[in-house]
């Protein structure tokens, strides 16, 4: 078990992770690729290796049936490494662009503002808020647990419905 929670974790985080990092790229920051809902849609797609780990477990390893602690035990440890590689590499691309990326996301969130029409207090209301963020950004303690927070609860729900599928013997039956 502990083998296909490794190999089916880092092969999600390395989905997720090069993903999100090519759309930041290939966008410099804006547009599609840059959007929380293109995050989260790469997230689901990546993630669907839970489901396939889980399946395979219950078909190689235990004839074809899987109970749903097990199932949904395996499904959280494949998302805990997926969530620490994800957290890896982006304070990887973190440290290799000297973290811009929270300059460009506050910078991002004022013009957003002003495009709506937020002027005076409420401006300065909104870009002090930004200038909280980089400031709690910048703290280890609180960007490392924020970045995992990002992908683990993705990974949870997954694990959820996959265990809850998958410990029907009949739905996609292991092959003899």
């Amino acid at each position: 078990m502990l083998r296909i929670s490794v190999v089916y974790g880092v092969l999600s985080g390395t989905i997720v992770i090069l993903s999100m990092l090519l759309g930041i790229i290939s966008s410099n920051g804006q547009g599609f690729y840059a959007s929380e809902y293109f995050g989260y849609l790469i997230m689901l797609v990546a993630l669907s290796m839970i489901f396939v780990g889980i399946k395979r477990y219950r078909d190689l390893h235990l004839g074809g049936v899987i109970k749903f602690l097990p199932g949904f035990g395996l499904g959280l440890a494949i998302s805990a490494i997926a969530g620490a590689i994800y957290v890896f590499v982006w304070e990887m691309y973190l440290l290799s662009t000297d973290f811009a990326f929270i300059n460009e996301y506050t910078a991002g969130l004022i013009e957003a503002k002003k495009a709506e029409g937020v002027t005076g207090a409420a401006l300065d209301k909104v870009i002090a808020e930004a200038e909280q963020l980089k400031v709690n950004y910048a703290k280890p303690y609180i960007r490392l647990p924020m970045t995992f927070v990002e992908i683990f609860p993705v990974g949870l729900i997954i694990s959820l419905i996959s265990a809850i599928l998958l410990r029907n013997p009949k739905l996609l039956p292991a092959k003899a």
